[in-house]
C-alpha cells in the first residue's frame, strides 16, 4: 500500500496545484519512485490511498499497467490519516500482512527484505518499522531500537514511514474514522511486541519546498 491521500499542508502552495506525491525530484514524480522501488522487490499489486486531487493521481498512474504494476484506489472523502487510510483500504487487501510506504519518501531501502518480515508478522506481533537515523529537522526520532524490538526509549530514531503490518492491527478501527498510526502502535510496543530495523542506507523525508528542491538538485 502506498498513502498518497494527505494534502501535503507544508508544501503548499506546491500541492494547491499538484498533489504532493508528483512532486517531482530527479525529473520523475516522488510516487513513481516508489513504485520503481517496489517492482524492482518484486512488489507488483499495489493499492494507492487517494483523497486530495484524487482525480488527478488517478488520472496519470491509471492501472498502473505503463510502470509494470497493478494498482487498485482506495479513495477517502476525506483523509483519514495513516491508520485510519489504511482500516479503510483493508477490504483491498487480503488477509495476510502488507507493506506500507508513504509516497513523499525518497529512499534506496530494497523492499525484498521487507517482504521476508512481513511473513514473520502475526496478530500477537503486528508489526514490523524501518527507523532511520535522525535528520536535522526531526532531531529526537519516534523510537528506541533495542535487539531489533521497537521501544519508546529516549534514545530514538526517526520512523521511515516504511513498515510491515499485520490486518489484525487495524482491526479495532472503525471504517471511516480518522486514526494515527502512533495511537495503534502504542500498546504492542509496550508490550514488546514491534519488530523494527535500523536502515542505514539513503532516505529523504520530502516534507518542505526547500527539502524538495534540495533532493531535486542532489539527483539531478
Amino acid at each position: 500500500m502506498i498513502l498518497a491521500a494527505g494534502r501535503g499542508e507544508r508544501m503548499r502552495p506546491l500541492t494547491d496545484i499538484s498533489p504532493k506525491p508528483f512532486l517531482a525530484v530527479g525529473g520523475k514524480p516522488l510516487i513513481v519512485w516508489v513504485m520503481e522501488r517496489l517492482k524492482c522487490a518484486g512488489v507488483v499489486d499495489l493499492v494507492v490511498n487517494v483523497s486530495h486531487k484524487a482525480e488527478q493521481i488517478e488520472r496519470a498512474l491509471g492501472d498502473g499497467a505503463r510502470f509494470g504494476v497493478r494498482i487498485t484506489y482506495s479513495r477517502e472523502h476525506v483523509a483519514l490519516e495513516t491508520a485510519g487510510g489504511i482500516a479503510w483500504a483493508l477490504p483491498l487487501l487480503d488477509d495476510q500482512p502488507f507493506l506500507v510506504v508513504n509516497s513523499d519518501v525518497y529512499s534506496d531501502y530494497h523492499f525484498a527484505s521487507l517482504q521476508d518480515r512481513a511473513r514473520l508478522l502475526s496478530e500477537k506481533h503486528p508489526a514490523h518499522l524501518v527507523l532511520v537515523d535522525n535528520p536535522d529537522h526531526h532531531p529526537y526520532g519516534d523510537f528506541g531500537l533495542r535487539d531489533g524490538v521497537v521501544t519508546a526509549d529516549s534514545a530514538r530514531l526517526t520512523f521511515s514511514g516504511i513498515g510491515a503490518y499485520h490486518p489484525a492491527l487495524f482491526a479495532g478501527i472503525t471504517r471511516g474514522e480518522k486514526s494515527r498510526l502512533a495511537a495503534q502502535l502504542a500498546t504492542p510496543i509496550a508490550e514488546g511486541c514491534v519488530s523494527g530495523e535500523h536502515f542505514r542506507g539513503r532516505w529523504n523525508d520530502v516534507g518542505t519546498p526547500q527539502r524538495l528542491a534540495d533532493l531535486d538538485a542532489r539527483l539531478r
